[in-house]
């Protein structure tokens, strides 16, 4: 796409730049991986965002870093495989989809599996068609020609293939155990889907009577309603208070069932009471309790958190409802004696809400122990798996050396369906990949499985795993960073790694990169409930993709939170508006140039050699910073070497030649500029895509697009540390001189006369070498540059490094008027130093007074002081 600088608009409008380039990428198919094996392959496939909804600011941050690297390995020559994908998201999806049947008042189970199935796969196709909008619009270079989805037939086929060798091998079982289970969604959780927040609950104390009259045992417990499924009570055998009761028998209040003493060391004999109430089919460690000591297990509610059968007069009340009651009747009997306020922390399902019920049920487990140990044993190697920052190894590890058994199935119809049979006869189980051939005798488990076990899978299912000779697999597996946040390092990190061990024999990713959570101004979580909430494709429609982009890369250091301010989105909108404007300036005085006309081999300027300098910095700087993944670091570099070296310093530096008559000095500037223009717009593209394609684009280029274009190397042959530091006493000498001008409020219009002294001959060098750029942006109507020059009397000094600056006042300002207007500004300082002095004294103040309060006094009290020296100093300078 050819370009020439009378296209390029007097304004950047992002909307028109960002709408023109997409379209252009995907059709020149510049994302794709091209499986070139002359390329070294470099490889990230994106965390599949779930098809319930829109992307949120998390989802652009997150996919923004993946972007900057992608980009930037393609440019370095890499064949970068950056693989899109979507996930069915079991649970979330299902009750996003049972919500839309219930506001036409239907349910799943009025539309049955198949037509329900329908239905979730028409949502799939409607979200994933905004993801894909809002995956454009934020500029991702994805190779779409590779996208997958988590129930794709491929993916579906790596489950089937990993639980059935998971099953063979005795990693994957089924049974009877306590699980999470929402009783709204009437599905179990796995223990890390279980969020914890702290409630307002009581302690109930109760004495179960001994049956044989002889006295009672006291108990105590959060939850009431359970003690209808309670079969025993528990003492540490060492417990001297309750020796004489073990074996003994107490009668369960309500029930009437003698249930019996039991020793176990579990118990806590400094807790409560030291006796506990076990009920093995609703507490985990109750239920492992119930085992060693072979106790019968009563469930007393079903599966939407209702009292069951095993209730007796409580039946069909909700739990909570049946906790009011049997409380009231407790006391009535005088069972329940005291009830203690008490906050605990309470298990809710991270999807619905609900408070999670410990509840007996038959599932599918894996036996996560030795797929852990291969993951501990992974991190004491040289193929570990490296953390960013390194700080998270140890949260990571901490869960896998503690972790328990994974419940993987779920009561719900959308999702992988476990490849599990039961004979309707026999009732023998038969897994297999695919289903039994008598298959009339034979039913098929209704659960799904876990959505994280597809997941878990994802670094190598999309590649085409189980097929080891697929290309892709053989080619790009294991993938070479994983960006994501702290939040599912358990969720996904972790089971990524364990899969990947197991089935692959090698890490899925040799680098994880972690960042945290988006936040508001204020530092809270973004919720619906706060209503602080940003959507990105608002702030894009606002401010560009390209401002986004810049801010969430470089808006905090790996590991931390980032907190999102309009402000600084409108300030990185700017810094485009600064890029734009510096390069239509560039443009407009290429005079024609061509691509293969740019020459970097006549006679440069300072300013030029300057430049060429700090850019080869820039580069070195960039490429190490990238690599480290400091993109907060890398942002400083690109945003100070555009804004502050180039725009500001070099192109008013620029206008000199340019403006002059020696051609062959006007040609180098232009090629410098060209030159400059196009290795900054290749460093800032991984972070702003658009606006450095439009650019590029104008300028003299080789090449379709810059997605593709080389990544700038360090050159030394374009180093020139002498330049810098003459370039350096040039920018200290104007910077001075302007601030003494402000000062005396003498405009950039009026001439001045300015000396110098030299501190040496090779400093009176750099001067002189400098002469024309001092002369342009101090304007002296007479400059005098010597060593050994002495002050001249009434006039400003600066002292900088290697020399003094005198600019005689005469001429200039009045003086008798000025140090008059002088001393009564330090009249008024006097004024305000001694007012907040006079407060910092008062000792009733300072005891009275907030503390934010009397910090604000102290600051006032230095800037006051702060202000009163310099007025004085510029006094005496006056009077000298």
């Amino acid at each position: 796409m050819e370009n020439n600088e009378t296209t390029m608009p007097p304004k950047y409008d992002p909307k028109a730049t960002e709408a023109k380039w997409y379209p252009y990428w995907i059709d020149g198919k510049f994302f794709e991986a091209t499986g070139d094996e002359k390329k070294e392959p470099y490889t990230i496939v994106i965390p599949p965002p779930n098809v319930t909804g829109k992307l949120h600011l998390g989802h652009a941050w997150d996919t923004t870093l993946q972007d900057i690297l992608i980009r930037t390995k393609r440019m370095q020559g890499y064949d970068a495989l950056w693989l899109p994908g979507m996930d069915h998201a079991g649970i979330a999806t299902q009750a996003k989809v049972e919500g839309k049947l219930k506001e036409q008042g239907l349910s799943r189970y009025d539309l049955g599996r198949e037509k329900f199935l329908e239905k979730s796969w028409e949502w799939k196709g409607e979200y994933a068609d905004f993801i894909r909008t809002q995956w454009s619009k934020l500029g991702l270079s994805l190779d779409y020609s590779r996208e997958r989805f988590t129930l794709d037939e491929g993916l579906s086929e790596a489950v089937r293939e990993v639980f059935v060798r998971l099953y063979e091998d005795g990693l994957i079982y089924r049974g009877e155990y306590i699980i999470n289970w929402d009783p709204q969604t009437k599905t179990a959780l796995s223990d890390i889907e279980v969020i914890y927040k702290d409630v307002q609950g009581a302690f109930y104390h109760m004495k179960y009577p001994l049956s044989d009259g002889s006295g009672h045992i006291e108990v105590a417990t959060t939850r009431p309603e359970t003690m209808l499924g309670d079969t025993a009570v528990a003492v540490h055998p060492e417990d001297e208070r309750y020796k004489h009761l073990i074996g003994k028998k107490v009668t369960l209040p309500i029930v009437g069932r003698e249930i019996e003493i039991v020793a176990d060391d579990y118990v806590d004999m400094e807790f409560g009471s030291g006796a506990v109430k076990i009920t093995p089919a609703h507490d985990p460690n109750d239920f492992e309790i119930g085992n060693r000591h072979h106790l019968e297990r009563v469930l007393v509610m079903d599966e939407a958190g209702k009292m069951n059968e095993n209730a007796g007069i409580y039946q069909g009340q909700d739990r909570f409802e049946c906790r009011k009651q049997i409380v009231k009747d407790l006391q009535d009997q005088g069972v329940l004696y005291k009830i203690e306020e008490h906050m605990h922390s309470v298990g809710h399902s991270e999807r619905s809400g609900a408070v999670v019920e410990p509840y007996l049920s038959t599932q599918w487990f894996v036996k996560m122990g030795p797929l852990a140990e291969q993951a501990i044993d992974l991190q004491k190697s040289e193929k570990k798996v490296d953390f960013v920052p390194d700080r998270f190894e140890k949260t990571y590890l901490h869960w896998i050396e503690n972790i328990r058994d994974w419940c993987i199935s779920r009561q719900l119809w959308w999702g992988h369906r476990i490849p599990a049979w039961y004979h309707k006869e026999s009732g023998e189980i038969y897994v297999g990949r695919t289903a039994p051939e008598d298959l009339e005798n034979w039913e098929q488990d209704e659960d799904v499985l876990d959505t994280w076990f597809s997941s878990a899978l994802w670094p190598f299912s999309t590649m085409g795993w189980p097929n080891e000779e697929a290309a892709d697999y053989k080619r790009y597996y294991s993938t070479d960073v994983l960006v994501t946040g702290y939040d599912i390092i358990y969720f996904w990190v972790a089971r990524m790694i364990f899969q990947g061990l197991q089935f692959t024999n090698d890490r899925p990713f040799k680098d994880v990169l972690i960042h945290g959570l988006v936040r508001d101004s204020e530092g809270r979580k973004m919720s619906k409930s706060l209503g602080n909430g940003v959507d990105p494709m608002d702030v894009i429609d606002k401010y560009g993709a390209d401002a986004l982009r810049f801010f969430l890369s470089t808006g905090s250091s790996p590991g931390h939170d980032l907190r999102f301010y309009w402000e600084k989105v409108e300030a990185n909108w700017n810094f485009g508006n600064k890029i734009w404007n510096a390069s239509r300036f560039a443009l407009m005085n290429m005079d024609g140039l061509k691509y293969e006309d740019i020459d970097l081999s006549g006679k440069k300027s300072i300013a030029d050699k300057w430049i060429l300098t700090r850019l080869q910095e820039t580069i070195e700087t960039v490429t190490r910073f990238i690599d480290a993944y400091e993109f907060g670091e890398v942002g400083r570099s690109l945003y100070n070497f555009i804004w502050d070296d180039f725009c500001d310093w070099y192109i008013e530096m620029a206008k000199l030649p340019l403006n002059g008559e020696d051609e062959e000095a006007k040609h180098t500037t232009r090629s410098v500029l060209a030159y400059v223009l196009d290795q900054t717009m290749r460093l800032l593209h991984p972070f702003m895509p658009f606006i450095t394609e439009e650019v590029w684009q104008h300028l003299p280029h080789e090449g379709e697009s810059i997605t593709v274009a080389s990544w700038p190397e360090k050159q030394d042959f374009l180093m020139d540390l002498q330049a810098v530091k003459d370039m350096k006493l040039i920018q200290e000498i104007i910077r001075s001189v302007r601030n003494t001008r402000a000062e005396l409020n003498v405009p950039m219009s009026k001439e001045i006369t300015l000396q110098i002294n030299a501190n040496s001959e090779d400093i009176l060098d750099q001067l002189n070498r400098g002469e024309a750029y001092i002369q342009r942006f101090c304007r002296p109507g007479e400059l005098k540059m010597e060593t050994g020059l002495a002050a001249p009397e009434k006039s400003m000094s600066s002292i900088l490094s290697g020399v003094e600056l005198y600019m005689p006042l005469a001429g200039l300002l009045d003086l008798d008027a000025e140090i008059k207007r002088l001393e009564g500004e330090l009249k008024r300082l006097d004024g305000e130093v001694n007012r907040v002095q006079k407060k910092l004294s008062n000792e009733g103040f300072v005891a009275k007074a907030p503390e934010q309060v009397i910090t604000a006094e102290r600051e006032k009290e230095r800037d006051y002081l702060e202000q009163r020296d310099k007025v004085k100093a510029r006094i005496d300078e006056l009077k000298k």
